[in-house]
């Protein structure tokens, strides 16, 4: 099973932006791609995620939202 690591985001979201360059080198670090999603490209995640965003996920769990939790995030890696 490969590891995905996911960010949910919209368009103009600086916390978003925040979230994703700060959680960018640990990523790499593991090998990892942040994957990004617009959730304003699906109603379903608009509605789920709309207040809420930035969130990370790390294979479906929720590891963060709305400002990045290092230790929670290597956590989470390195149990992978």
């Amino acid at each position: 099973m490969s590891t995905e690591l996911v960010l949910y985001t919209r368009t103009g979201c600086h916390l978003c932006e925040d979230m994703r360059v700060a959680a960018q080198p640990i990523a790499a670090r593991h090998g990892l791609d942040i994957q990004c999603v617009d959730i304003d490209r699906d109603l379903a995640t608009a509605s789920r995620y709309n207040l809420a965003i930035p969130v990370l996920e790390l294979d479906g769990r929720e590891i963060c939202r709305h400002f990045l939790d290092r230790d929670a995030l290597e956590r989470a890696l390195a149990a992978e």
